[in-house]
């Protein structure tokens, strides 16, 4: 069986990458076009074993549909999109093409070769700004009011998804909706946690991203955007997990789809910590003590956005093996420390 992964050169996609390689047998075709995704990244995969690389963009659309024909592609997992929130609001046409458009074509393209697999890389984003969240966090079937074009451009997808398995009932996929994915690949060596591979993205906007390049040195000071929410501190809190536990449902997502049928499932771990906190836990376990200032509340931010993942838990039995908000920094820092600055 023949897997295809698209945007594994990028952060989400690479930690997906390594667990197919480290615990399947799946003969792997890699597509990207390196935009944003990281050779380097790619190459250090290869050591774990071989794998197929094909750079393309998924915009050549007839180019797609002659890969997936020749490559005989039982499964598509695809995570290559645009991601940037901000961007998405300055430039929504390319999140609409790139993010929908050529999502589209991956789908009619994956219909027409007869692939009967489709693991797609969705986000919380689709839930917009909820005003009020039930206790246990937000389930899958909580209203989707996405409120900027990045939100929208995914959720268009998930409905094109969803449509098309209606007309092809031979066609399923997973969606999973992912929180707040942060850290780095979990790899010891000599008893030393030192990441392999971590998020590489240039100008990040994530918090704990941000916090261990200030944690490093790459930044001078970072910001805390709102400090009067209705929470603990005062600071928006949200659902952390690590990308490892990300990616381990994925790689269980490929057998659930052999018994079961097409589904949503939100991805986190059900609890939340705020802005402050994760500040607090980086400069813990970094030992160190930068700058953070305090700037207005952004447009959009919820005071608090965090899953609920009793579906994903009972029904693809994903149990998280690094829910430690603790591990999850100090592996961001980790990989920090080897990125060039």
């Amino acid at each position: 069986m023949k897997i295809l992964v698209t945007g594994a050169a990028g952060y989400i996609g690479s930690h997906v990458l390594k667990q197919l390689l480290e615990t399947t047998q799946y003969s792997i075709v890699v597509v990207d076009n390196l935009s944003t995704g990281s050779q380097k990244t790619l190459d250090r995969l290869r050591e774990i074993r071989e794998f197929e690389f094909v750079k393309l963009d998924l915009k050549e659309f007839d180019k797609v549909a002659t890969l997936l024909e020749e490559k005989h592609i039982s499964i598509i997992l695809h995570f290559a999109a645009s991601i940037v929130v901000p961007e998405s609001v300055l430039n929504p046409l390319k999140y609409y093409m790139n993010n929908t458009l050529n999502t589209t074509n991956l789908i009619k393209c994956a219909v027409d070769s007869g692939v009967k697999k489709f693991v797609f890389s969705s986000t919380a984003a689709v839930y917009g700004e909820p005003k009020e969240l039930p206790a246990d966090g937000v389930d899958e079937e909580f209203f989707t009011s996405p409120i900027n074009p990045y939100g929208v451009s995914k959720l268009m997808s998930e409905n094109i998804l969803r449509d098309t398995a209606k007309a092809h009932p031979e066609f399923r996929f997973v969606i999973f909706r992912y929180f707040n994915v942060a850290g780095a690949d979990i790899y010891y060596e000599d008893n030393v946690l030192n990441p392999r591979i971590g998020q590489s993205f240039p100008n990040a906007t994530h918090l704990i991203k941000i916090a261990s390049e200030c944690a490093c040195g790459k930044r001078e000071k970072m910001a805390i955007f709102g400090d009067d929410f209705d929470t603990c501190d005062g600071t928006g809190v949200r659902d952390y997990i690590h990308v490892d536990d990300l990616a381990d449902a994925h790689v269980k997502a490929i057998e659930y789809l052999d018994y079961n049928p097409s589904d949503t499932f939100n991805v986190g771990y059900g609890k939340g910590y705020s802005v402050k906190e994760v500040i607090e836990i980086m400069q813990a376990v970094t030992d160190t003590d930068f700058t953070v200032d305090k700037e207005p509340r952004r447009a959009g931010d919820p005071a608090k956005l965090i899953s609920n993942n009793t579906k994903i838990s009972n029904k693809i039995n994903w149990v998280p093996k690094y829910d430690d908000l603790k591990l999850i920094c100090k592996s961001a820092f980790e990989w920090e420390k080897e990125v060039e600055k």
